[in-house]
């Protein structure tokens, strides 16, 4: 696994992937955050807290991310690279398992970064320091939590097609479904609470408060397996 683990790490930093992706989720969150005049600017809200930041990351991540394992096994597929990395003495889930990693290390690669934005804010705050760091710290475990399931759905679709693009289309449009589509179910049936459980945005939700709940990250762990067990699954017929 530390093989493919070290293969896909050294992929990502040896083309512009990994430098665009990191680059583009600082810059959207920085202009949101900082620059434009709008309801996400930290200036202009009145108080001190991050909640414009946790609640745009997960929206961007719907994007980044499967721009990130598009290429995972679609690429594998598509130069034929996937049955010599097969005839090699390494099982399916340790191949599942190191270009997941890989791809969720540098997701929090790219949320090193932002933890200027919560040292900023400590700074911002009247008396200096006067933040909730429950909520802040809860948020930032949600974010991961999240960046996780995002990595196993962008897995899975990337043994979907050949296609980078397609594979892309595909993690952006289940992504989307999981985190926000029963929300909009849920509104539809005069907001029916168990219909919104049964998405991402929910649990991620319940995490951002700053109490860690075990039922929101059986939740998240439960999807990631299940995406993952799929993707090994994919990745053993073919």
């Amino acid at each position: 696994m530390f093989a493919i683990l070290k293969k896909e790490i050294n992929s990502f930093f040896a083309s512009p992937i990994a430098y665009l992706v990191i680059g583009v989720f600082l810059l959207i969150n920085g202009l949101f955050l900082w620059v434009f005049k709008d309801d996400f600017n930290v200036l202009n809200a009145g108080f001190a807290d991050l909640n414009s930041f946790f609640f745009l990351a997960p929206w961007v991540f719907l994007f980044l991310i499967p721009a990130i394992t598009m290429k995972s096994f679609a690429d594998e597929f598509s130069n034929g690279t996937i049955e010599l990395l097969k005839t090699k003495p390494i099982s399916d889930w340790k191949i599942v398992f190191g270009k997941f990693w890989a791809s969720l290390f540098l997701v929090f690669v790219a949320l090193l970064p932002t933890l200027t934005y919560a040292y900023t804010i400590y700074q911002l705050a009247n008396p200096v320091g006067d933040i909730d760091f429950g909520s802040i710290i809860g948020s930032y475990i949600g974010l991961l939590f999240l960046a996780a399931t995002y990595t196993s759905i962008g897995l899975f679709t990337s043994t979907l097609s050949k296609n980078q693009i397609v594979a892309f289309i595909l993690g952006v449009m289940i992504t989307f479904f999981l985190f926000y589509g029963f929300d909009a179910i849920s509104i539809s049936l005069d907001n029916e609470l168990t219909i919104k459980k049964l998405g991402i945005n929910e649990h991620f939700k319940s995490i951002s408060r700053g109490v860690i709940d075990t039922r929101d990250i059986i939740y998240f762990l439960s999807v990631t397996v299940f995406f993952l067990f799929i993707t090994k699954t994919r990745l053993n017929n073919e």
